[in-house]
């Protein structure tokens, strides 16, 4: 839970929970680990009575909706049934997009030399000097789908 917490996290919010609680602090900590055990207890209780129902051991990570069909309905040969006629359409579509993404890249990458190019054709204004660069002001910008 406070895996993403540093030390200097911790202790600001221990002040922050010290300044809001004050000398009431310890019988907040104390209820809230009471809580939090209760929790479990309840957790535990209702594995405990769903595994003697269905008469299979549940832990409670297997409650879980695609682990406990994976676990408890499925065979292994069921479960294997189920996935080979879909690992082949995920090849399948993984390398189609792979090609697409290929062809993206290289329209990309033909844009780019296009655009870097010397040409002039949307110039509006005098011919640049021979060897002077295009400024923005002469450049001529305009949409292509418009026109």
């Amino acid at each position: 839970m406070f895996e993403n917490l540093n030390w200097w996290e911790i202790g600001a919010l221990l002040l922050v929970a010290l300044l809001i609680f004050g000398d009431r602090l310890p019988n907040v900590i104390s209820d809230g680990l009471r809580m939090l055990r209760n929790l479990r207890n309840m957790a535990r209780n209702a594995t405990g009575d769903l595994s003697r129902e269905l008469g299979t051991d549940i832990q409670l990570e297997d409650l879980h909706p695609k682990a406990f069909i994976r676990k408890h309905l499925l065979s292994e040969e069921d479960e294997q049934a189920i996935r080979k006629p879909l690992e082949g359409t995920f090849e399948k579509i993984r390398s189609d997009l792979t090609d697409v993404r290929r062809e993206v890249d290289d329209v990309a990458a033909a844009a780019d030399l296009r655009s870097s190019g010397t040409s002039t054709a949307g110039n509006t204004g005098s011919a640049p000097a021979s060897g002077s660069e295009v400024t923005p002001a002469q450049r001529r910008v305009f949409d292509v789908d418009a026109t």
